[in-house]
């Protein structure tokens, strides 16, 4: 018989991510962060090897992305499938929860995306009325 796993004190609380001891604030970090962001954004579209994900993810360096993945999966967000293969094959794709959490940030980067003219419109009248950046 399989028994559940024991749920900690922590797991009972509600979340707020604006309290300052609150666990959801890391994973907030994780995935808003740019290179978490553009991880699961590019994770969304398929499942990458390292190096095809790290050229998908234009100018992150190859220790950044690998710290970013081992977040994201340690979050549950991305699973890392390693096939016993020589060399080595590792793919990386989003796990239900990242598909969830993906879905929404590929939502605000097409909004994003789709509203840079205005963006650029307002930096430049910020400028013209600050002196320039």
């Amino acid at each position: 018989m399989t028994t559940m796993p024991e749920r900690t004190a922590e797991q009972d609380l509600p979340y707020d991510v604006f309290s300052r001891a609150c666990p959801s604030r890391g994973t907030l970090e994780h995935v808003t962060g740019r290179w978490g962001a553009l991880t699961l954004g590019a994770l969304f579209e398929g499942s990458f090897r390292f190096n095809e994900l790290r050229r998908r993810v234009d100018g992150v360096s190859e220790k950044m992305l690998s710290q970013t993945l081992h977040a994201l999966e340690r979050d549950g967000l991305v699973h890392r499938e390693a096939q016993p293969t020589n060399p080595p094959r590792v793919d990386y794709e989003l796990t239900p929860l990242g598909r969830e959490v993906a879905e929404r940030l590929v939502g605000l980067i097409e909004f994003v995306e789709g509203r840079m003219g205005d963006v650029l419109g307002a930096r430049a009248r910020y400028d013209e009325t600050r002196g320039g950046r």
